[in-house]
């Protein structure tokens, strides 16, 4: 039936060229998005799926930051230990050759100036050993902790080690010092225990400190791993978007085609009445 009133062909035409148009304005976004699924819209599941993996994958950049902070604060505190190993060797050489009894008084008394000095060193490493507030040396904490997984759920901890003069490690005396030949010699064992003591406390902290490197490479592996499953998810294919962006546009071309085909359908009736 002829008419000029409904166009169905008209209509059918419009239909799939308005479908064409919006398969190309996905294409399009994908392209310029790099995404298959950008929002809830384009997949409700995957897209909740993809936003809970990247809020575990901005959980694991926080627990290497802790891990970080961690880590850091320990190598400080082995920093100083090994500094204050140091000076417990040269004060036990002081020691030593102070506790020869054939030594002259004037010389034991310019050894023990030189022994008190390193003594205060000490002090002063312990009170200065300590990264963003954290002094893992000097007895002010208990132990410190570090994120170990993105719900904050799990800890690792990290005990301190007290090496102030006169503590449980170096058991030197803050006010040590010596003026007869006996008492260096006493000095100079007990800078022996605390030399054992001290390699023990430096033993802890490198394996705290190695610890916390290996769970940090761990995390690390982690996250990697969740972003590429996100990639996995919502990533768009690139080279099979041109593909079909291409074959839309042949097809938007056809379809204006076919639209002014039906558009024009109208008009034959003309012919009837010549």
């Amino acid at each position: 039936m002829a008419t000029i009133n409904t166009n169905a062909g008209a209509m059918v035409a419009l239909q799939n060229l308005n479908a064409t148009n919006r398969d190309i304005a996905q294409v399009q976004g994908r392209i310029a998005t790099g995404l298959s699924v950008a929002s809830a819209k384009d997949n409700g599941g995957i897209f909740a799926v993809a936003q809970k993996m990247r809020a575990d994958v901005q959980g694991f950049e926080v627990v290497g930051r802790s891990l970080d902070l961690a880590t850091s604060s320990v190598d400080v505190a082995i920093a100083g230990g090994e500094a204050i190993s140091d000076l417990l060797i040269e004060m036990k050489e002081v020691a030593l050759a102070a506790s020869d009894s054939s030594l002259d008084t004037a010389s034991r008394s310019a050894l023990n100036e030189d022994f008190k000095a390193m003594r205060n060193q000490i002090t002063t490493i312990v009170s200065n050993a300590s990264f963003n507030g954290t002094n893992l040396v000097n007895n002010s904490v208990t132990s410190i902790s570090a994120l170990a997984n993105a719900a904050g759920t799990s800890t690792i901890s990290i005990v301190d080690e007290n090496l102030s003069l006169g503590g449980g490690v170096v058991t030197l005396a803050a006010t040590a010092s010596f003026a007869t030949a006996g008492a260096a010699a006493t000095l100079a064992g007990t800078i022996s225990t605390s030399l054992n003591n001290l390699s023990s406390s430096l033993a802890r902290l490198g394996t705290a400190s190695k610890s916390l490197q290996i769970h940090k490479d761990f995390v690390g592996k982690l996250g990697d791993a969740l972003t590429k499953g996100i990639g996995n998810l919502v990533d768009a294919d690139l080279a099979k978007e041109s593909a079909k962006l291409q074959s839309l546009q042949v097809k938007q071309q056809l379809g204006v085609q076919a639209l002014s085909i039906a558009n024009s359908a109208p008009s034959s009736i003309l012919g009837y009445f010549r």
